[in-house]
């Protein structure tokens, strides 16, 4: 499974934290962030992808985080 979110993460020191935070919860998951894209985006592929997790836990540390359509 693959999902793409659109996120207001601007440096690349904060997504290198989420980075890591969303590994320990998804581990074997490949995930980025694309900072240069107008939508900041963060794609996500694994198995046992939960998308409002993935929500969850960026909001929680105070960033948007939205699927993108």
């Amino acid at each position: 499974m693959i999902e793409v979110f659109k996120t207001n993460v601007q440096e690349f020191t904060e997504a290198q934290k989420l980075l890591a935070l969303l590994r320990r919860h998804f581990p074997g998951s490949k995930i980025n962030f694309d900072l240069d894209d107008c939508d900041k985006v963060l794609r996500v592929e694994g198995h046992n992808l939960k998308i409002e997790k993935v929500m969850t836990l960026i909001k929680q540390k105070g960033f948007v985080c939205n699927v993108l359509d």
